[in-house]
């Protein structure tokens, strides 16, 4: 086993991993910049060093985090989501430099990387995607041709990454005219690879997604599904396990499609298939995410595997102690994700100081976080502060449990998803299972929530303000 893993992330994400290790008795190693330095993950870290330069680009330093692990003897790198946990290069120079990358090899990474790569892969091997373009497009006579085939609404997609960014739902030719440039803009932005392509969009689908267990000795099997349908500009909001839609049937079909992905590029690993479920039940393979997700939690929950110690155990060369066969589902889980956004205004990324937190409590509920009483909410990296995740035995029990949850949790000083998520909790369509992907938009009454403000937290507010403005 590993003596020193080093962290390459930061925030709640670098919290799990650390966590994991110490279960492990494995030192962490942490990474931050300056902007992040009172990051709670920095304290828990057994060390911690300050990577530069700005807010990002540290973590984006691929040769920069590598000579790091190699002169603080880590002899293995754990790069979680985001940043550089999907770069072939970075796995390659991991590999080149003699330290364990805990994820898939630079080949999976690369063939799941691209999702024309991953399309053309699955429709190979016989599995259903949705019809879409043959690999990128960049010439709108193409674009428009397939549009006319196919029928609209299409969808424009980055071929690299996810997240929503590079992504543009049209419906009509005009609209395909002035969306392709726009995608190709903001994937080159954010993924360095301006490349899109064209696929038919399929209206009201659920969101379904497996997750896979792979070892390097040919062993692959999947823990279930996650429902991640709830979502706001195709970015997951709310994720729930197992799906209340799939018979066990279309379960053991999907889950059984999810593997043959996977070994068809021998991968390894902990990572993701995801799949669009239509309203008769069909289903298509969209993408392969070779990382954890931020939604493992709910998987965890169900299934009493924890995924981070697994991937550990597998980079480090263990074969899997779980067979298909051991996997049962049990009850029901709830994650929600506690963004500093403000649902009223178009889910607008919120900064500031903490000036109250109390986090929840009780039977089945489960916190990871990394925020706390008087932290500064950095303006440079995801919302994304908390996520609470509850488990009950019936999805009646556990709709509950989250309600209850979310009327305990206290944080304030910044707007947060926390009264949305209530609203939704409290939403009888919700409560009966009926959502797919158009949820938000066909309830926008979720929208007309009462704010937490207490009296005190203005006096707070402007308290914390003076404070920060006094020690410029």
């Amino acid at each position: 086993m590993f003596k020193k893993i080093l962290v390459a992330n930061r925030g709640e994400i670098a919290m799990r991993i650390i966590r994991g290790c110490r279960e492990l008795n494995i030192a962490t190693a942490a990474i931050y910049s300056e902007a992040d330095s009172t990051g709670i993950y920095v304290k828990k870290a057994d060390e911690a060093y300050l990577v530069g330069p700005g807010p990002v680009k540290g973590f984006l330093d691929k040769q920069q985090i590598v000579d790091l692990a190699l002169r603080i003897g880590a002899d293995a790198i754990h790069p979680g989501y985001g940043f550089l946990s999907e770069n072939a290069e970075f796995a390659e120079l991991c590999q080149e430099s003699g330290i364990t990358f805990i994820g898939p090899s630079p080949s999976a990474i690369n063939a799941m990387g691209s999702k024309i790569k991953a399309r053309d892969l699955a429709k190979k091997i016989g599995i259903p995607v949705v019809p879409g373009t043959e690999g990128g497009v960049t010439d709108m006579k193409e674009a428009l041709a397939f549009a006319k085939d196919a029928g609209y609404p299409v969808m424009i997609k980055a071929s690299s990454g996810g997240g929503g960014r590079g992504l543009r739902v049209v419906r009509t030719d005009a609209e395909l005219r002035d969306n392709m440039e726009v995608a190709s803009r903001e994937a080159l932005a954010a993924f360095g690879d301006g490349a899109v392509f064209i696929e038919k969009y399929v209206e009201r689908p659920h969101h379904i997604e497996f997750q896979i267990l792979a070892d390097k000795h040919g062993n692959t099997i999947h823990l279930g599904e996650r429902d991640c349908s709830i979502q706001r500009r195709h970015q997951k909001l709310i994720e729930i396990a197992p799906s209340l839609i799939l018979t066990p049937q279309l379960r053991a079909e999907m889950g059984a499609a999810a593997i043959q992905i996977a070994q068809a590029v021998s991968y390894d690993n902990a990572g993701t298939v995801e799949f669009l479920l239509d309203q008769d039940g069909r289903y298509y393979f969209m993408e392969m995410n070779p990382r954890i997700q931020v939604e493992h939690t709910v998987t965890e929950q169900i299934t009493a595997i924890d995924i981070v110690r697994n991937q550990i155990s597998i980079a480090a060369g263990k074969p899997l102690a779980i067979r298909q066969s051991d996997v049962t589902l049990q009850g029901h889980s709830i994650q929600c994700r506690i963004n500093a956004e403000d649902p009223r205004n178009n889910f607008l990324p919120c900064t500031g100081t903490i000036t109250a937190y109390l986090s929840p409590g009780g039977i089945g509920v489960r916190i990871d976080g990394a925020v706390y009483k008087d932290y500064t909410i950095p303006p440079y990296y995801d919302a994304l502060l908390a996520k609470l995740t509850v488990r009950g035995r019936t999805w009646e029990e556990t709709v509950s449990r989250m309600r209850r949850s979310l009327e305990e949790y206290v944080l304030r000083g910044v707007k947060t998803t926390i009264p949305f998520m209530k609203a939704i909790m409290q939403e009888e369509d919700f409560r009966a299972g009926r959502f797919d992907t158009s949820y938000l938009d066909t309830h926008p009454d979720l929208y007309n929530y009462d704010d937490e403000e207490q009296p005190g937290d203005l006096v707070l507010a402007i308290s914390a303000a003076i404070a920060a403005y006094e020690g410029l």
